[in-house]
């Protein structure tokens, strides 16, 4: 429920606060006051796309904001909390909502919810469970096949709701096995393709067997060997330094005698003895270069030049891999999954039988869930047309009849339905869809009607009206007026009117009254009670608020209006 909009700089609108609260809100105005600029403000804080032309002349930005009362836990602080934001609890599980958009006039938009900054698809998620807006537009929509298959969607209820869902399971698993079963038999020559390659690359990894980081290492092992020469004599020459076995001086014998040295004169100085412990260990290590030296001297002498053509011959092999797949990596990523993909490309023929199998069961499904959906449907029309026949009896339609046909047509992931509204007038007329047989005036009580009905079954926190009350009058107006009344014992109802009749049912009657200072127009909203109201009941009915007339017609409206 909306308890309060504020405007500011939205149109012909400098600022402006709409107390608006439960029940039935009437608003009011001069032609040109403002009041569109009401639904307007409200599209905003519904996600609606922002105009920068809405932005009043010489304003910067225009600003709307919304406190709504919700339930403390629900979808609507669920999503708020999703996006960020938060509720005010009042302690009687319900809380305050804050919802807030501004517009600059270059065109920038800003949107808050709950207090805190976010995009405003979040505004328009939450309108689906906050409001239904409907103005001249949206009677225009009633005559799409579309809105009126979702209209008797929504009043079937439970029924309705669970059998389209089952349909939708089992359109959405019937189109994903096609789909499949489709790319399957398309594709399958270039999968045999890609299954006679990856076999054959395979093999080819297999045949050779590598390991990784080979190729690192083979390359280095062939460096080696193919400088064996040059290394043997720099390993020789380093050896022979370090343990000369031709009895000529080298680093083991000049270190042992220097350790010797020291070791006769260290008993006088510890700093010799520490000298001596240093050298001592320092013949250890070359003892042990040494010996490796001659190691790596023996691995020299056993290799040679067919060892080297091995590893070339190697290198040769893992170097096809390496240009075959980019790396050596690569080929063995292949190896390890290719063998899974082999086997799912070699499974295509018995894929094929399962999955048309599947399809054709699927298929199956589908009609039978299509069946089910049409006789929901079909029951909810039979009930739907009857309650709004009898509605629009209390709309100044008492001879005519609405009946909602449900045919076959396309089919499509809502169900093979069309879903057509029709209107008789009067009796002896044939039914005639409403998008080409009811008037402006009989679509907008067709609509009010409809929406009277499916808020029994299906009800929503708040309606917006914009001009419900286009194309009619008198008597009509007044039931009209009756049943927003009617209608806002279980939501929230606000109407834009320009007839008194409307408005003298409303609870709460708001008025737009606007001032010009010569160069620029404000307007603001104004909340009527009394002979105020009466005022502007007589102004609404006559163009003249002090006529004696307009106002005893006013006031026999508003009497009317208690009265219902």
């Amino acid at each position: 429920m909306i308890e309060q909009i504020r405007l500011r700089d939205l149109g012909v609108i400098a600022g402006a606060t709409l107390p608006i609260g439960p029940g039935f809100t009437a608003i009011t105005g001069e032609t040109g006051a403002g009041k569109t600029m009401v639904v307007t403000g409200l599209g905003l804080l519904l996600g609606q796309r922002a105009d920068s032309g809405a932005v009043r002349a010489g304003a910067e930005q225009a600003a709307v904001d919304g406190v709504w009362i919700v339930p403390e836990n629900g979808p609507v602080v669920e999503r708020v909390r999703d996006a960020g934001g938060d509720v005010e609890p009042l302690g009687d599980g319900r809380a305050e909502l804050y919802l807030g958009r501004t517009l600059s006039s270059e065109g920038r938009s800003r949107a808050t919810v709950g207090g805190r900054t976010a995009p405003a698809g979040v505004l328009a998620d939450l309108a689906d469970q906050l409001v239904v807006v409907h103005g001249q537009s949206d009677q225009l929509r009633l005559t799409s096949a579309a809105a009126q298959r979702e209209a008797l969607d929504r009043f079937g209820g439970v029924p309705v709701a669970e059998a389209l869902e089952r349909y939708r399971a089992a359109w959405d698993a019937w189109r994903t096995a096609a789909a499949e079963l489709e790319t399957l038999t398309t594709e399958q020559d270039a999968r045999a393709r890609e299954a006679a390659e990856l076999r054959a690359a395979i093999a080819d990894i297999e045949a050779v067997d590598p390991q990784p980081g080979e190729d690192a290492d083979l390359a280095q092992r062939a460096d080696r060997l193919a400088n064996a020469e040059e290394l043997r004599l720099a390993a020789a020459t380093a050896h022979a330094a370090l343990s000369n076995e031709d009895d000529l001086p080298d680093v083991q014998a000049l270190l042992a005698e220097a350790r010797r040295a020291l070791e006769r004169a260290g008993g006088s100085d510890e700093a010799l003895r520490r000298h001596a412990a240093v050298i001592e260990e320092l013949g250890y290590r070359v003892a042990d270069v040494a010996g490796e030296l001659s190691g790596y001297l023996a691995d020299l002498d056993e290799g040679g030049p067919h060892e080297l053509a091995a590893v070339e011959e190697r290198r040769a092999a893992v170097n096809g891999l390496i240009r075959a797949h980019g790396s050596l990596d690569a080929a063995l990523e292949l190896l390890a999954s290719g063998s899974a993909r082999l086997v799912e490309l070699d499974d295509d023929g018995d894929r094929i039988e399962r999955l048309t199998a599947e399809r054709d069961r699927l298929r199956d499904e589908v009609e039978a869930r299509a069946a089910g959906l049409t006789d929901a449907r079909r029951a909810a029309a039979s009930r739907l047309g009857e309650s709004v026949t009898a509605e629009l009896r209390h709309l100044a339609l008492p001879d005519a009849t609405v009946t909602v046909a449900v045919e076959p047509g396309p089919e499509a992931s809502h169900g093979r339905d069309v879903v057509t509204i029709q209107l008789a007038p009067h009796p002896g007329a044939s039914p005639r869809p409403v998008a080409r047989g009811a008037s402006g005036g009989e679509l907008s009580r067709v609509m009010l009607a409809i929406e009277v009905v499916i808020a029994a079954t299906d009800p929503v926190p708040t309606f917006v009206f914009d001009e419900v009350d286009a194309g009619i009058g008198g008597a009509a107006a007044i039931e009209v007026g009756r049943r927003l009344a009617k209608l806002a014992e279980t939501s929230q109802v606000i109407a834009v009117t320009h007839l008194a009749q409307v408005a003298a049912f409303a609870g709460n009657h708001l008025s737009v009254v606007k001032a010009s200072d010569g160069s620029v127009t404000a307007s603001s909203v104004r909340h009527l009670e009394g002979e105020e109201r009466a005022a502007e009941m007589a102004r609404l009915l006559s163009g003249m608020s002090d006529s004696d007339a307009a106002l005893d017609h006013a006031r026999e409206l508003l009497a009317l209006g208690r009265a219902r």
